[in-house]
């Protein structure tokens, strides 16, 4: 079965005003549209084009209602819920530094807070749902840029032998900010330590030695030394944030962390713990439908340091990139090897591309149109920017047209809800 859905881009500030206009081939809106949500959370359930094919407004009503027949047997029975929310995410200003739990630390936190009775809309609430939140981001446009993960710290060291050199070429060199970074980096747990010092002492318009060193740091970054170093797009970064987020300790975490940018095609896998931000540019992001965030940073929202520091993954890592699979012409799948989801890139062009699914699916078309096929012989056509919700007894979609399908599915195995 194949039922058309909707929904009204979200307007968080960082939005770009043009990106999912153009996605979409509609008009803009003038307002910055951010994120289009495609699933089922609560937060903001797809709407149903046809609601009297199936009876209700939203997906999310209509698998309350009837989990068996929107979701199939195997999810009805194990929680009745989609476990994956698909966006289209278009960032023109930096979203905050955040993290997200694993399953055991979603229950234990939700299960706190519900004990504690925290409002589900209190400001200093973390976690909304029981559920974890992996994700996955793959570049839409030219380049997408994002922070992702903390670096090796053979580069943490020498984007500090950079800073030095700035601040022995400046006019009035003034090291001692630098030691005390220096200093906090080079303890047995650098990293964690580090992080935790930049955001209890240098928020909230602090003049302690935090603030120095970020506004140090600031000043350094935009120097021409810096500039002109291997770590030149990392500095760019730091005058990018500074503006927008003057002296947030996220300024300088973000020399902490790996600068990637994407190109068209590329995607990274944030697993829990994986701290990230997304800078620029028009993404697909698909990830576990939970709602649970941890901030760090590059926000006036509510920052909860000592459960940030217990999510975090301080592992030094290098970008976690996915790489896609060619599984037959035309057909590319990212697979992170969770159960929540799994994405399908068909660009079917002159022949018809086939996808085989293991449950519930939703499609959105990048592009010029296509058609959609299903294995109980029912088809769908969309045009530019039209999405579908697809029940899993289709089982198999077929797909043909010069537009590019972009298809979210389920992963081999049941939902990790647990």
């Amino acid at each position: 079965m194949f039922v058309a859905i909707d929904n009204t881009p979200r307007d968080y500030a960082w939005g770009s005003t043009t990106a999912i206009a153009a996605f979409r081939g509609t008009e803009e809106s003038g307002a910055p549209e951010a994120e289009l949500w495609l699933g089922a959370h609560p937060g903001s359930p797809a709407r149903m084009l046809d609601a009297a094919s199936v009876g209700h407004a939203d997906l999310a009503a209509w698998i309350e209602a009837d989990p068996e027949q929107a979701l199939g047997a195997r999810l009805a029975a194990e929680g009745a819920r989609l476990p994956f929310l698909l966006k289209v995410l278009a960032a023109a200003a930096p979203l905050s530094l955040q993290a997200h739990p694993t399953p055991a630390q979603a229950r234990a936190g939700y299960a706190r807070e519900e004990a504690d009775g925290v409002p589900l809309a209190a400001y200093d609430r973390n976690y909304k749902d029981e559920f974890h939140k992996p994700e996955l981001i793959v570049a839409v446009s030219d380049t997408f840029d994002a922070l992702s993960g903390f670096r090796p710290l053979s580069e943490v060291q020498g984007v500090l032998e950079v800073l030095r050199a700035a601040d022995a070429a400046a006019e009035e060199p003034d090291p001692g900010a630098l030691d005390l970074l220096e200093a906090r980096l080079s303890g047995e747990h650098a990293l964690s330590d580090t992080v935790e010092w930049l955001l209890r002492d240098g928020r909230g318009g602090d003049t302690g030695e935090a603030s120095w060193v970020i506004d140090r740091v600031t000043a350094l970054a935009a120097s021409a030394t810096a500039l002109a170093s291997p770590y030149a797009l990392s500095f760019e970064t730091v005058g990018a944030l500074a503006e927008a987020y003057p002296g947030d300790p996220g300024v300088v975490i973000s020399l902490l962390l790996n600068r990637v940018r994407l190109v068209r095609g590329e995607a990274l896998y944030l697993a829990a713990g994986n701290v990230h931000a997304y800078l620029d540019g028009l993404g697909i992001e698909l990830m576990a439908a939970s709602d649970n965030v941890l901030r760090g940073g590059l926000t006036p929202k509510h920052i909860d340091v000592a459960e940030l520091l217990d999510v975090l993954d301080f592992t030094p890592i290098t970008a976690p990139y996915l790489t896609p699979v060619e599984i037959s012409p035309g057909v590319t799948v990212y697979r992170p090897g969770v159960p929540d989801f799994e994405l399908y890139r068909v660009e079917p062009a002159t022949q018809v591309a086939r996808v085989v699914l293991d449950g519930p699916a939703i499609v959105v078309v990048e592009g010029d149109g296509v058609v959609i096929g299903g294995g109980t012989g029912a088809s769908v056509a969309l045009g530019r920017g039209e999405s579908v919700y697809v029940t899993p007894d289709e089982r198999t979609l077929e797909i043909s047209g010069a537009g590019i399908a972009w298809i979210a599915t389920t992963g081999p195995g049941a939902p990790s809800a647990t």
